[in-house]
């Protein structure tokens, strides 16, 4: 994992192929005296950038033209003479090519334009004294030629679309180049020795690209070396790791890495974290890494591990975060686990344990805050001494074949921030002293066989964001209370940002993708462009409060509203849904499809900032409430299996994101469809068994209404203006993953089918949870 450089540091010069035609505009401007043709070259470039982007723009927009100077300029330094020696346009919200003439600032040393969407790097190939340059998060594409670029210190280069081979650039460009990330592209070519000629770099993330090649002797030298996510083979030499090493961190997962890891790891004395997930290692944990004194991360999960724990790996007495998860070790969870004090992180899903949560000792770790067991074989009731864990913050035990109820002890877990429990044989009611746990942020109970009330207590949940009850026995009307859940998250949130360790880290994205899943739209892009570093951020940032703000330039409504979601499809609760649901300002998924709901869906629920509102297969009457007309964010609305009447109210034609839409087998619904806006874009498929509705187009006729066939929801084309909206916001997205910043903002990418539920959240219990899926 390469930690981003101090900005003091950072900002690389980068140059492209085909960038040459400016040359002769360098010859002229190099005669320019003073700062003045700077200035000229600022001004150009404000009209520039004002020309490319006409809505959103960033702080050049601000810079006074009057001055006399621009060294005051936001984001603009000069030297004592006055010339730009520093130019930063990063977050800038630039799109389109990039500006044509920065090689004519002649002094300038430092150039960032980082987070933004640009497609091209203008004639930075041709700016040969720039020292620190930043490209990152943009949309560069192409080849790679740094063959100019010989002042390099620093380069960043990372979450581009470039393509092509790197090697033959080092040999002119890296005699001063001590930073490098080229993370997250599409680079080919194989890597081995390519740097050995670069004697001062000392930190390189080479990351999520398709380089192939073996690890040499040479990356002993770095501090930090990351070359996961590639195509890396064979076995790893002991000659890898030389005496003297300076490794810091160092990352080799998801990989094709085979054979033993060789003990010579111990050589490198500096280690604070190693990471070998998602490889092919076998044999025994290399007892050396027993003797890695600082080391605090190890992650050697998904390999072919030998289920004998060196003792030895007792000795790292500041290790903090280990995960060695699916590596099918079988039979108890191994005594040794409970004797890391230091501990505060335990991944062992995956790992077909069948018993030994308890004898193993790891319920008695002191500082124990995250422990996953999930994705195993444990039978019979929940282990109640989970209820003394006062330092826990995380538990995960879905997915195994726990029964009984849940222990009300679990109540006293006052640090609790997710309980995840789902899929698994639980009876029960869900005990009152839920109601406890005030920093509770997930409660995912989903796949039991769970009965009686949803207690009102658990309004009292008042950090509770995401709730997930789907696909139990749950039954009574939902409390009014629970409209209370999730009202004041902030001071959990405040306390997870003032703590110093790492929140998430896992080496895979298995909390996320279950917690928020793929379909709820305000996150469905995300899985298009994850990689495990960039998930392993965005869980950490939600915990922490951040990204998880909805930006819409239309609704006000829903601007600031934080996407949490409940889910309680799939049961047997009865009765009206209570008008309090309208509190609930922080909701943006709402599931209460099959169960037995009565009465008038509430006016109420119009002041909720939802994207999704699903409501099928209910016996709710009454007119739809115009109300609804008022969420403008919504994308995806279903009633169908109803009993609806009336007229579809003319307001819902300011629903201008909705791209799902069925009230089918609505069979007191009336009126006419109007063919113009946005409901001529749904056809009769969305109104399958509503003999009352006229479409006014066609013959009118309709199927007949089949009561055991699922209704297809047609998907609309999204409006232009739409699709360029979520783009531009999914690249800013992926800006904001890696520096310090305020809010990340998820918008759909793409929607999957809502008769398809397994593009819902809430999944059916797979009938062999424990088969391994694919990461």
């Amino acid at each position: 994992m390469i930690r981003e450089a101090n900005p003091c540091l950072m900002s690389p010069l980068l140059g492209f192929l085909g960038l040459l035609l400016f040359a002769g505009e360098v010859v002229v401007v190099t005669r320019a005296q003073g700062g003045g043709g700077d200035k000229d070259v600022l001004v150009e470039l404000k009209r520039f950038l004002q020309e490319n982007n006409k809505i959103n723009r960033g702080a050049y927009d601000t810079w006074p033209e009057s001055d006399a100077s621009p060294c005051g300029w936001h984001g603009v330094r000069c030297d004592v003479t006055g010339r730009v020696t520093s130019l930063d346009l990063s977050g800038a919200s630039i799109t389109g090519p990039a500006f044509g003439n920065f090689s004519r600032l002649p002094a300038l040393v430092w150039l960032d334009l980082s987070g933004n969407t640009l497609s091209g790097a203008g004639d930075i190939g041709q700016c040969r004294g720039v020292v620190h340059l930043n490209l990152s998060r943009n949309l560069i594409s192409g080849p790679l030629d740094l063959a100019s670029l010989t002042r390099l210190r620093t380069l960043d280069v990372s979450g581009n679309r470039l393509e092509g081979g790197v090697a033959a650039n080092f040999p002119a460009i890296c005699a001063d180049l001590a930073v490098l990330n080229v993370s997250t592209n599409r680079l080919t070519g194989n890597i081995t020795g390519m740097f050995d000629g670069c004697a001062r770099l000392e930190y390189v993330d080479l990351s999520s690209n398709n380089f192939t090649g073996e690890l040499w002797p040479g990356i002993a030298r770095f501090k930090e070396f990351s070359g996961a996510e590639n195509k890396l083979t064979e076995s790893v030499p002991p000659a890898t790791f030389t005496d003297g090493c300076k490794l810091e961190s160092l990352d080799l997962s998801s990989n094709e890495l085979v054979g033993k890891f060789p003990d010579f790891i111990a050589k490198c004395s500096n280690l604070t974290y190693l990471s070998l997930w998602g490889n092919k290692f076998t044999g025994m944990i290399p007892a050396g890494m027993g003797e890695l004194a600082l080391v605090q991360t190890l992650i050697l999960g998904k390999n072919q591990f030998d289920r004998r724990i060196p003792p030895e790996l007792t000795n790292c007495s500041r290790l903090q975060f280990l995960d060695i998860s699916s590596n099918m070790f079988g039979g108890d969870v191994q005594d040794i686990f409970g004797r890391f004090q230091s501990l505060r992180y335990l991944m062992l899903h995956r790992n077909n344990y069948t018993g030994g949560i308890v004898t193993s000792g790891v319920l008695r770790l002191p500082q124990l805050a995250r422990l996953d067991l999930s994705f195993n074989e444990f039978s019979g009731k929940l282990p109640a001494a989970v209820a003394d864990m006062k330092t826990l913050k995380y538990l995960m035990l879905a997915f195994n074949n726990f029964s009984g109820e849940i222990p009300p002890a679990y109540g006293r877990l006052r640090e609790l921030q997710a309980l995840d429990l789902s899929y698994n044989k639980l009876i029960g009611g869900i005990p009152v002293s839920i109601g406890n746990l005030t920093s509770l942020l997930w409660l995912i109970l989903a796949g039991n066989q769970l009965s009686g009330e949803i207690p009102p207590e658990i309004g009292n949940c008042t950090s509770l964001l995401w709730l997930n009850l789907a696909n139990n026995r749950l039954i009574g009307k939902i409390p009014p209370e629970m409209a209370a859940i999730g009202r004041d998250p902030g001071p959990t949130f405040a306390k997870n940002r003032n703590d110093p360790s790492v929140l998430a880290g896992s080496g895979e994205c298995q909390a996320v993708k279950r917690w928020i899943p793929e379909s709820y739209p305000p996150f469905s892009f995300v899985y298009s462009i994850m990689t495990r570093e960039n998930c392993r951020s965005i869980l950490d940032r939600i915990l922490k409060g951040y990204g998880i703000i909805l930006i819409s330039p239309w609704s006000p409504v829903s601007s600031k509203g934080i996407l949490g979601y409940v889910e309680l499809s799939g049961n047997q609760l009865s009765g009206e849904i209570p008008s309090q649901i309208g509190a609930m300002r922080n909701l943006s998924l709402l599931h209460l499809d099959g169960n037995r709901l009565t009465g008038r869906l509430p006016a109420e629920i119009g002041q909720l900032p939802l994207v999704v509102l699903n409501v099928s297969r209910n016996s709710i009457s009454g007119p739809i409430p115009s109300e609804i007309g008022r969420i403008l964010n919504l994308e995806m609305m279903d009633f169908s299996y109803n009993n609806f009447s009336g007229e579809l109210p003319a307001s819902l034609s300011q629903l201008t994101e909705l791209n799902r839409f069925n009230v089918s087998y609505n069979p007191f619904l009336s009126g006419s469809v109007p063919t113009t806006g946005q409901f001529g874009t749904f056809d009769e498929q969305s109104f399958l068994g509503d003999p009352l509705i006229s479409l006014r187009r066609g013959t009118g006729m309709q199927p007949p209404p089949g009561a055991e066939d699922v209704p297809r929801v047609i998907r609309r084309d999204v409006s232009p203006r739409t699709i360029m909206i979520r783009f531009l916001l999914a690249f800013i997205i992926v800006a904001l993953l890696l520096p310090p910043v305020g809010f990340i903002a998820f918008f759909a990418f793409k929607v999957p089918h809502l008769h398809d539920q397994s593009a819902w959240p809430v999944s059916p219990r797979p009938e062999a949870p424990r088969v391994v899926a694919n990461n």
